[in-house]
């Protein structure tokens, strides 16, 4: 970690705050806008996006389907219009470039509730906490899917903390208060990035989406790594960071190519080095993986 042990203050006192922060101010600014989006019809009567998650139609033209609600009904037996299916495909093209689950991190507004609990525990080092396996989220997924088939129904999505949320706030919170304070007591006191980082369903759902994406997070200046691991504390999926990095096994390239990277960038902020950045999938080229010391011994050499 950071030499004064706090997250990222490397990263403030080479580059700036601003610079340190740069890529978590832009998804807030995302998600919050969205949610202002929806919002300005129902408080202000200004319908630039009518709708909800679900489904929405902006300007009374472009329709947004998420594909994961569609498979729900399709499943309980209920059939498509013509606008959700274009909706569908606009969508799963969009994440299929940018990453799937850069909707965890740039539109899901449970996100910011998840990344306030990480934000406590280590602030006030909460360090207990139950682990579970990041496969659970694709168990979970393959459940609710049984469970459209088995009710004719969509009926996660009445509990689904995201679309709960969501609703909630556009429509008055209500029980969704209950669902996300659940999330948020889950991931400060039972588990690290719990719910989004192990068990939720719509998150698995949109890496399968986003597996062969094309914008990538990559560690092109992974020689300069300094071992400060703030890029680990910082990650909700930590697992997709190590293999990217100096010291990796022969012939893996920098970019991180795991489906579950959530293209958040709060790697790229914290890394006082400037290791990591935005790039594509294909420069992936993989050259000198040796360690720090190794490769400047090797770069010595007559």
């Amino acid at each position: 970690m950071s030499a004064n042990n706090k997250i990222g203050a490397d990263a403030v006192m080479e580059k700036g705050w601003l610079s340190a922060h740069k890529w978590l101010l832009l998804r807030r600014l995302s998600q919050l806008g969205i949610l202002a989006l929806f919002l300005l019809g129902p408080l202000a009567g200004i319908w630039v996006v009518k709708g909800n998650l679900a489904y929405s139609l902006t300007l009374d033209t472009l329709p947004l389907t998420d594909p994961y609600v569609l498979l729900q009904s399709l499943l309980a037996g209920h059939m498509a219009e013509k606008l959700g299916l274009i909706g569908v495909a606009i969508v799963i093209v969009f994440y299929a470039v940018v990453g799937g689950r850069a909707y965890c991190s740039w539109v899901c507004p449970v996100n910011m509730v998840a990344d306030f609990a990480a934000w406590l525990r280590h602030r006030f080092g909460i360090k207990s906490g139950a682990r579970f396996s990041r496969t659970s989220r694709y168990w979970i997924l393959a459940m609710t899917l049984v469970l459209a088939v088995a009710t004719g129904t969509v009926a996660w999505e009445m509990l689904n903390p995201v679309s709960m949320l969501h609703r909630g706030l556009i429509f008055g919170l209500g029980s969704a208060w209950a669902i996300v304070m659940a999330v948020f007591l889950f991931d400060l006191f039972v588990s690290p990035d719990g719910w989004c980082g192990h068990l939720c369903p719509v998150g698995a759902f949109y890496s399968l989406i986003g597996k062969t994406s094309v914008v990538r997070v990559n560690a092109a200046q992974r020689a300069a790594c300094n071992d400060c691991m703030d890029c680990f504390v910082v990650c909700p999926e930590p697992q997709v960071i190590k293999p990217a990095l100096k010291g990796a096994a022969k012939g893996i390239g920098p970019v991180i190519t795991s489906a579950n990277c959530t293209n958040c960038g709060r790697c790229i902020d914290v890394c006082s080095k400037e290791v990591f950045g935005f790039g594509l999938r294909f420069i992936n080229k993989a050259e000198n993986n040796a360690p720090q010391g190794e490769a400047a011994a090797l770069g010595n050499r007559p």
